[in-house]
């Protein structure tokens, strides 16, 4: 795994810790009061000066109680919409000896609502290889279910798997924006860690946008992460992340750590992210990804783009042209560098990645492209990848 900061980023997958809630308070200046003045030793205190002291603290501490019944009223209304997964998976050690054996893995999952049918969203590492009666889900009130059998589907490019399942009187979570988000913003963590169910964290998003984790050998290509300091340990994986309306706006999936706990950096896919793959795995059984046709530079630094003319690195530079691709159609070269994608700004490489291969098929793209120190606009019309025949 690639060190990140000096610590390794880890699935928050666990092999099966109370519910706990964690808030961290901030007292405005008209909550605050005048403090009375102790003179006697830590050891002694005036029943009078006692009786004052918590008159005061209920007085300060009433906005701090408001601020935890938002928690709460979130807590309570996430929590029947969350589940316990434990399931079957192939062990890697014996694969790799071409022997046979299970492990059982063991993570957490949200359920949503989608054209009357009900679902359970998790990560695809979860549940990786498991067949469906493999695969027990434990609703929050204790019921056993098992994913109805030609009703699962999974995505190992994003990490996504989503199951459908059937029982009487399930809760559906709500799903949230997670495009609004902003740095700073609180969310609350629910899941399974160390295989204690419905547990719950709170915290807030420390950055978004993180597009270059290497998460070992899970074959995660498209990331777009949501960093938060809510706690995330080995067993939040496929959990939801929740904003103060009690709505989705992420998949709980992976943590940055040195010891293989929470050390405050976790990482959610966002769920518009989430549901644009789920969305399509549901409805056609499997994923059509857009393609372009460009290779990337991946050391696009100050240097090269003072050389071909730009103040700073900036948008994707191209390295080479798919031949018969929409790229070559549209008479992009190498040495292009494309700074905005259907009006949208491109931040770098992997930016650009994510905006074509969340594209339709068959969409018409606008895209303003420096080319010998000047701004030109192409348009190309997006193919599928499967249609190429693309080296690893």
């Amino acid at each position: 795994m690639q060190v990140l900061s000096r610590a390794r980023v880890f699935p928050a997958l666990s092999m099966t810790l109370l519910l706990c809630l964690v808030f961290w308070p901030t007292v405005s200046a008209t909550a605050q009061a005048p403090v009375t003045s102790v003179s006697q030793s830590r050891g002694m205190i005036s029943e009078e000066t006692q009786t004052e002291l918590y008159g005061q603290l209920d007085a300060q501490s009433e906005f701090l109680r408001r601020q935890s019944q938002v928690i709460k009223t979130v807590a309570k209304l996430i929590g029947p919409t969350v589940v316990h997964i434990e399931a079957d998976v192939p062990n890697p050690r014996t694969l790799q000896h071409g022997q046979s054996g299970q492990i059982e893995e063991s993570g957490s999952g949200v359920i949503i609502k989608r054209k009357g049918r009900y679902y359970v969203l998790t990560n695809r590492h979860v549940i990786r290889g498991a067949v469906p009666k493999g695969i027990r889900i434990v609703l929050a009130d204790r019921r056993l279910l098992h994913p109805i059998p030609t009703r699962l589907w999974e995505d190992a490019e994003t990490d996504v798997a989503v199951m459908e399942i059937e029982s009487p009187h399930l809760v559906d979570a709500r799903i949230g924006d997670s495009d609004a988000l902003e740095i700073g913003d609180f969310v609350l963590a629910v899941g399974s860690p160390f295989g204690l169910s419905h547990s719950v964290t709170f915290g807030i998003v420390s950055a978004k946008n993180r597009r270059a984790l290497q998460l070992g050998g899970t074959g995660v290509k498209f990331q777009d992460f949501i960093q938060t300091d809510a706690a995330i340990n080995p067993g939040n994986s496929g959990g939801p992340l929740i904003n103060l309306r009690g709505e989705i706006v992420g998949i709980n999936t992976a943590i940055a750590s040195n010891s293989g706990g929470s050390e405050g950096i976790g990482f959610a896919i966002p769920i518009k992210m989430f549901m644009q793959i789920a969305g399509q795995l549901i409805d056609r059984g499997k994923v059509d990804r857009a393609f372009l046709g460009v290779t990337i530079e991946r050391t696009f630094d100050a240097a090269l783009a003072n050389r071909i003319g730009l103040p700073r690195p900036m948008g994707a530079l191209i390295k080479g042209i798919t031949k018969g691709s929409p790229a070559a159609e549209a008479e992009l070269q190498a040495g292009d560098v494309i700074l905005t994608y259907e009006g949208i700004p491109v931040a770098d490489d992997n930016h650009l990645v994510n905006l074509i291969s969340f594209s339709p098929v068959g969409k018409e793209v606008s895209m303003v492209v420096f080319r010998d120190r000047e701004e030109i606009t192409l348009t190309a019309k997006l193919d599928a990848m499967q249609n190429y025949n693309l080296e690893p």
